[in-house]
């Protein structure tokens, strides 16, 4: 007799299913087990890749997408394992999940149903993998967000149980859909899945329908999996912050009451989630808007205020509050039909251009409209006033705060963990992608006899047993690991001792095609360098940037070059310092560029801008001689530019000048 039947419903996520199975392999030795694979309409290559890479796996080839609750019942109904697991295929599982999962199962009679510690990537704990039922109280403390406001209340916590020790074993009412183990016995007393429930919920009817029947549902702490929570969603066209709070809906409905009381609270603080959801995503649209109002309304009693004279007393009392606001409320309106207003920017230049409408439309509208028409001055320092606080605010926060730029000069601090052989490998095609820039800080060997060797010009500078500490020492962003030199056991290790530290952990899939990580798929194939992609080669951001050259050199040269140029003469300064500073007339002339590629205008016919008098190939710290890695920050300059890159890597640049003893 089979052991253990392993079901997953896959949808989109070939990567992360790879990866699983991967684990699964090792997790089964000793086991014998059964995977079952039912893949809901996949278009990403995922039915192909199982069967080409995956024999063992019994696949069921769905055409059309069924959900998660009727694609699990396929599974269920030709399982023919003792025990049940119903798996998630973006997780990753240790090499002893199963075997002291179903030790637990035989030392605990009582056990139907049993889930595991499950972690995101980061190494916290996913509060969904134990729960209490989502009854009318229960729902509306999760859904009003009390249960997050107080995590340690016995009260408002009983959703998420977060005052409870997530390091003991209990028993709890539900546990998450991503893990659920059980016995043959559940489900051929309880059945399979309810088909009402598509998406989310299903787990939690299933967990109710269990405990009536009799059996106990369990946390189980003592081994845990790696969740990369929501990747399926990603790649559908599903609401799911609605879905998930229907289905809970539902389940309150068929479960505890139908009362209209209930249905009201609950679609209230539905009500109220989407909007705090929908603020999350364009909180910046609202600040924007939230800012430009006060600011307008500031530029308006400035106005008022500055424009005193024999003339002219200021606004009527009777009307300033119209004065104020409509106003203000006309140019919001003006701004947002000009597409000021972005969930990922802010748009100087754009909200200079609207501002310029907004003053020819109230002019205009004053000549119809007499009553209002008090004077154009006023209205005039009200516009200069707008100009000046408006942008000013939005470049603050994208040089200080770097909120609203949409790319990000900064390289990833990177850490690559495994043998010698396989880094070589990972190294070389995390290199030759062109769209992101790694730095990479130095490589963790699987042992400590590995540190001091070097790899592909980087240095093994520490091992798993010290990866904490060279976490913090070198301020790393994110940690690649091999995952053929590295056991999951130890990688679960490295990722829980790294909790709270912000890092984010890949790991690089079968022969480094593939990067899988909380946020993203990062495919390591080569890039095809397509001109539409790079903003160097759009006409906006070129004449933008000659703008800039010709207005940020005239002010130079006018205003700076004679002096600054003596001052270096005399005090011996750094001869690169004054290497650039003498090519700032070329830059005036327009031959050269102030941020651009040292040499190469080109590569394989694609522009890539003037050569620069700096860039990322003089603040980036890196071997001159190597061609590829000079390339790669040219094409990724490319591909990024625009005016606030271009201003990053100047003051980059000062500050690498005039603030460091020694320059690279």
């Amino acid at each position: 007799m089979i052991d253990l039947s392993v079901i997953i419903v896959n949808y989109n996520v070939k990567e992360f299913l790879q990866n699983l199975l991967e684990s699964l392999k090792k997790a089964s030795q000793g086991i014998k087990t059964e995977i079952i694979v039912i893949d809901n309409a996949s278009d990403d290559g995922s039915v192909e890749i199982i069967r080409e890479k995956f024999s063992f796996v019994n696949l069921i080839d769905s055409k059309v997408n069924l959900g998660f609750g009727r694609a699990n019942n396929l599974g269920l109904q030709i399982a023919r394992g003792k025990y049940l697991l119903l798996i998630n295929p973006d997780t990753i599982v240790r090499e002893d999940t199963f075997h002291k999962l179903i030790d637990f199962f035989e030392n605990t009679p009582d056990a139907g149903l049993a889930g595991c510690k499950v972690l995101n990537p980061d190494g916290t704990l996913q509060l969904a993998c134990r729960r209490g039922f989502p009854g009318p109280w229960t729902s509306f403390t999760k859904i009003a967000g009390l249960s997050h406001l107080f995590p340690k209340s016995k009260l408002f916590a009983t959703y998420n149980l977060t005052y409870l020790n997530e390091n003991e074993t209990y028993e709890v009412d539900a546990i998450s859909g991503s893990f659920m183990m059980l016995r043959r016995e559940v489900y051929e007393k309880v059945g399979g899945f309810d088909p009402d429930f598509f998406m989310y919920g299903e787990d939690l009817d299933f967990c109710y329908r269990t405990k009536m029947s009799g059996f106990k549902v369990y946390y189980f702490h003592d081994t845990e999996i790696i969740h990369y929570k929501g990747e399926s969603t990603k790649r559908s066209s599903m609401d799911e912050t609605k879905v998930f709070y229907q289905a809970m809906h539902l389940f309150v409905q068929k479960h505890f009451s139908s009362s209209a009381i209930v249905v009201l609270l609950l679609r209230a603080a539905i009500f109220l989630r989407n909007i705090i959801a929908f603020l999350g995503v364009y909180r910046l649209v609202a600040t924007g808007i939230i800012f430009d109002f006060v600011f307008l309304m500031i530029s308006m009693s400035s106005a008022d205020r500055l424009y005193l004279s024999e003339n002219w007393s200021g606004f009527p009392e009777n009307v300033k509050p119209m004065i104020f606001i409509i106003p203000a409320a006309i140019q919001i309106i003006i701004s947002a039909s000009s597409g000021i207003y972005r969930k990922n920017s802010l748009s100087v230049l754009r909200n200079i251009g609207a501002l310029f409408v907004g003053f020819v439309f109230l002019s205009s509208i004053t000549l119809f409209l007499k009553q209002f028409a008090f004077s154009r001055a006023v209205l005039l320092i009200y516009y200069i006033a707008a100009l000046v606080l408006l942008s000013a605010w939005r470049i603050i926060l994208k040089l200080v705060f770097k909120i609203g730029v949409i790319s990000d000069l900064r390289k990833t601090r990177t850490l690559v963990v495994g043998s010698a052989e396989n880094t070589a490998a990972l190294i070389e095609r995390i290199r030759s992608n062109y769209l992101r820039i790694y730095n990479v800080v130095g490589l963790i060997g699987v042992s400590r006899r590995n540190i001091g060797e070097k790899v592909s010009q980087y240095n093994v500078i520490g091992s798993l047993d010290n990866i904490l500490k060279i976490i913090r020492e070198f301020k790393v962003d994110k940690v690649i690991i091999s995952a053929e030199d590295i056991s999951y056991e130890k990688i679960f290790s490295v990722v829980s001792q790294c909790q709270g530290e912000k890092v984010e952990f890949l790991l690089a899939g079968s022969s480094n095609e593939f990067l899988v990580g909380k946020s993203s798929i990062t495919m390591l194939d080569h890039i095809p360098l397509l001109k539409v992609d790079y903003n160097i080669s759009s006409l906006n951001h070129r004449i933008l940037k000659r703008s800039f050259d010709f207005l940020l050199s005239s002010v130079i040269l006018l205003f700076v070059y004679p002096l600054l140029f003596l001052f270096l003469k005399l005090f011996s300064a750094d001869g690169t310092a004054l290497r650039l500073l003498r090519q700032v007339p070329m830059v005036f002339s327009g031959r050269k560029s102030f941020v651009g590629p040292e040499e190469n205008s080109r590569v394989n016919g694609l522009y890539l801008g003037r050569n620069g008098i700096t860039g990322l190939w003089f603040t980036e710290n890196f071997d001159r001689s190597d061609d590829k890695e000079t390339e790669r920050l040219n094409l990724y300059y490319a591909k990024n530019q625009n005016i606030w890159l271009d201003i990053e890597i100047l003051g980059n640049t000062l500050t690498k000048l005039f603030f460091k003893s020694e320059l690279e």
